[in-house]
């Protein structure tokens, strides 16, 4: 069997020449519990998506899903936000494989905005999915919609291997090497929380701080 050719409840992940390409992609830049987390986003996503009849592109989402985290990882980390680091990571991929512009883009939104709750559930469906998935995985959000049987059986393929721990760690040295991109974000309270003396920006100072009288 593929990478990418699993089954859960039924349901066969995609599995074409791109999505295999997209899922070796994935693990080479993520150690295993960061690894199983973005198939678990993808899976949750999918098990979502049928619960609520949405119409998607299963490969966009799939793609989108297992790349969402490329900018937590040394090889595709740049200077912007993890996220659109991540999203350009995956854009640059894509071209190389000569992916349609508009898949593509769709891709990149999926992926730059992923953590953005109120934002990515009002766009196009596979971006309001990968958001979903990721949320199902990290916060718990939504589960109430998924059976029991395809979470047990998700996570007895994708197991979470000490997931919580593993991420915030993640996060956290992302505040510590770029605190410019937590500003005013959840990795803020990650970075004061997890990283000692971390001197973050507060917002309130950068309003009161411009250089304007009133």
């Amino acid at each position: 069997m593929s990478l990418s050719a699993v089954t859960i409840g039924g349901i066969t992940a995609p599995d074409s020449d791109l999505a295999r390409k997209a899922a070796a992609l994935a693990a080479q830049a993520h150690a295993p519990v960061l690894l199983n987390h973005v198939h678990r986003t993808y899976w949750f996503a999918e098990f979502l998506a049928r619960k609520r009849e949405m119409r998607f592109d299963r490969e966009v989402v799939y793609i989108a899903s297992l790349l969402h985290d490329l900018g937590l990882s040394h090889q595709h980390g740049a200077d912007k936000r993890f996220e659109v680091d991540g999203a350009d990571a995956a854009a640059r991929f894509l071209h190389a494989h000569d992916y349609p512009e508009d898949r593509t883009a769709l891709v990149w939104d999926a992926i730059a905005l992923h953590s953005a709750a109120d934002i990515a559930d009002r766009r196009e469906p596979e971006v309001a999915l990968v958001h979903f998935g990721a949320h199902v995985d990290v916060m718990g959000l939504r589960m109430e919609e998924i059976p029991v049987q395809l979470i047990d059986d998700t996570l007895s393929l994708y197991p979470r291997l000490g997931f919580k721990e593993a991420f915030t760690s993640a996060l956290a040295e992302i505040a510590r090497t770029k605190p410019h991109t937590a500003i005013g974000t959840g990795l803020a309270d990650i970075g004061r929380r997890l990283v000692p003396g971390l001197d973050i920006p507060n917002v309130c100072d950068l309003l009161l701080g411009a250089p304007f009288e009133s």
